[in-house]
Formats: structure tokens, C-alpha cells, sequence
């Protein structure tokens, strides 16, 4: 299967047309962006990365990634050919005042986001009484796609829902219609990716390991609360202890579906 088409089957159409990159814009030259920054301020370059930096933070109040097409229409504008200089200003900012980092997801797509790892140990460490009732669902759902190897039956993830009296099928008095925000909401975020399985009647879907959780979640961290759950020493479980003790290069989930 190609890229594109495993991209079709995770978006609507409206969805991939919306993450086409710009086609006009063309990453500048190092020597380009230095004969821009000749020709502007200081000031005038820290007051765009500052903008960029509202726009990121706006945009990431949904926690739906940020396109590159759209910085350079909505913000970046006629500084284009110093965009670099102005993310690399922007990611400075992020870090060194607001304590976020600021993460290309997508490289094809030229897609960023924000994370903060912190979330995920606070949700890890109060998941029986979470601040943040969604974050604590997510991570549920994320560690059993983890559990099974990266790729698990969306049947699955409804049964165990359903045995935290989440009920895919009614409506939740805190999360609303469970399935349109598992479905919908976490895999806009990129958190999931919501898979047709081929060749299947009726038509089946399995859930695959996103890409924001690539960038945000500590495996490690989702092995300790599995192993709290479970009254189990997380190293029981081998092959996934190994996986998220590994390099970080090599700590992705795998693509093998364990069905």
C-alpha cells in the first residue's frame, strides 16, 4: 500500500486536499535567508516569530497540528524568504518561555506541533481520578494499541472502553458521543490513526499509533502504568519493556497487527 493511499484512508478527502503543501513555496537557501535578514531589523524579524508564536499557540488550544502552507499565508506572509530564521526564532520562544517544544510531525506535509511531556506523566500518575478526563481516556486507548504491538481491531479498544463503563454506544456524560471523539477528535490530533482494514465484510477498522504520540508519549511511562494496573512488573511483558527501553530511533510501536 502507498503512502498516499494509507493517507486516504485515514482522512476524508477534504481532509488530504486541506494537507497539501503550498506549491508556490519553496524552502529558502541558507545564503537566501541571509540576504533577507540584511535587509530587515531585528525587531522587524522578532516581531514575525512573535506572531507565529500566537498563531501556534491558538491554533494548538484544538491540538490539531499546524501547517506550514498556513504560516506562510496567514503570518509569515511577505517574510517568506526568512522563514527558517522566523521558526527557528518561534521554537526558541516556545522553549525558553512557555516550556513547550515545537515539533515538525510530518516532513512530507510540513505539519508542527506542540507537546509537553509533563501532561502525560501527571495523567499517567493520577489516571484513577484525572484533572483532565479526555487526556486519561487517550491514554487508555494508547496504551492498549502500544500493548498490542502498535496496530490493534477498533473492536478491541471498544470492549475495553466498555469495561470502564464507557460505552462506545451511548452518549457519556463527560465525553459526549465516545466513538466521534475516539474516531474523529484523536485522530485530527494525531494521537491515532483510524485505519480501513482491505478485504473485509462488513467493513472493518483498526487503530494504528499516531503521529503526536510518536512526539509526545513515553512508552516507558505507558509499561509503569500498565504494570500499576495490573499489579505486574512491567519487565514481565519482554518485548514491549524492550521497545520502550530501546533508542529513539528504534521505540516505535511496530506495524505488525497482533489480531
Amino acid at each position: 500500500m502507498t503512502n498516499r493511499k494509507r493517507l486516504s484512508s485515514t482522512q476524508t478527502p477534504s481532509q488530504s486536499r486541506d494537507e497539501d503543501d503550498d506549491p508556490t513555496f519553496t524552502q529558502p537557501s541558507t545564503s537566501q535567508v541571509q540576504r533577507g535578514l540584511e535587509r530587515l531589523s531585528t525587531a522587524q524579524v522578532d516581531q514575525r516569530a512573535a506572531e507565529v508564536v500566537q498563531y501556534i499557540l491558538m491554533k494548538d488550544q484544538k491540538k490539531v497540528p499546524v501547517r506550514r502552507t498556513d504560516l506562510v499565508k496567514h503570518v509569515v506572509k511577505d517574510y517568506r524568504n526568512i522563514y527558517p530564521e522566523i521558526m527557528k526564532r518561534a521554537a526558541r520562544s516556545f522553549d525558553q518561555v512557555f516550556g513547550l517544544k515545537l515539533v515538525e510531525i510530518d516532513t512530507k506535509n510540513h505539519m508542527y506541533i506542540l507537546i509537553n511531556k509533563l501532561e502525560y506523566t501527571e495523567a499517567a500518575s493520577s489516571i484513577s481520578s484525572p484533572t483532565n478526563p479526555k487526556r486519561a481516556l487517550l491514554f487508555v486507548i494508547l496504551s492498549v494499541v502500544f500493548m498490542k504491538g502498535g496496530v490493534v481491531r477498533e473492536n478491541l479498544i471498544w470492549n475495553t472502553l466498555k469495561k470502564l463503563r464507557v460505552d462506545p454506544g451511548e452518549k457519556h456524560e463527560e465525553f459526549g458521543d465516545v466513538k466521534k471523539l475516539v474516531t474523529d477528535e484523536f485522530v485530527r490530533q494525531r494521537y491515532l490513526e483510524y485505519v480501513r482494514i482491505p478485504h473485509t465484510e462488513p467493513i472493518e477498522y483498526e487503530f494504528h499509533w499516531g503521529q503526536r504520540a510518536d512526539a509526545e508519549v513515553s512508552r516507558a511511562k505507558i509499561l509503569q502504568f500498565m504494570g500499576q494496573l495490573h499489579e505486574q512488573d512491567p519487565q514481565s511483558w519482554t518485548q514491549q519493556y524492550r521497545e520502550a527501553h530501546s533508542s529513539p530511533s528504534s521505540a516505535q510501536p511496530s506495524t505488525s497487527s497482533q489480531r
